[in-house]
């Protein structure tokens, strides 16, 4: 099973009887080979997609709970954005936590910076 120079599977061909593969078993052979091979791609580049897909939406997540948490710090601490950003991260690594998880504590208040 190989697509554009790049193998990525094999598939058996087996008969009823014992002997050669005429030349018309095996051009059905190769087409469900192709079929299979072609199926196989798309089921991989629907799967990755996704994966991708989950990481973004994972980033954007984070990156609006940091906004969240950076606006909270600027507003009780009466700092600006950019302050506020090197509290949280000077908090985080003094603590060895991610931005992430300190952000969320930020934003639920369990946390005053």
């Amino acid at each position: 099973m190989r697509i554009h120079g790049r193998t990525i599977g094999a598939m058996g061909l087996f008969g009823a009887r014992e002997g050669f593969v005429t030349k018309e078993d095996a051009a059905i052979g190769q087409a469900l080979a192709d079929v299979a091979t072609i199926s196989l791609m798309q089921e991989r580049t629907i799967r990755e997609a996704a994966l991708v897909n989950e990481q973004l939406q994972l980033a954007l997540n984070t990156r609006v709970l940091i906004e969240q948490a950076k606006g909270v710090i600027a507003h009780t601490s009466g700092v600006d954005m950019d302050a506020a950003f090197n509290l949280l991260r000077n908090h985080a690594r003094a603590n060895s936590q991610s931005l992430h998880t300190t952000a969320g504590r930020v934003v639920d208040r369990s946390l005053t910076l």
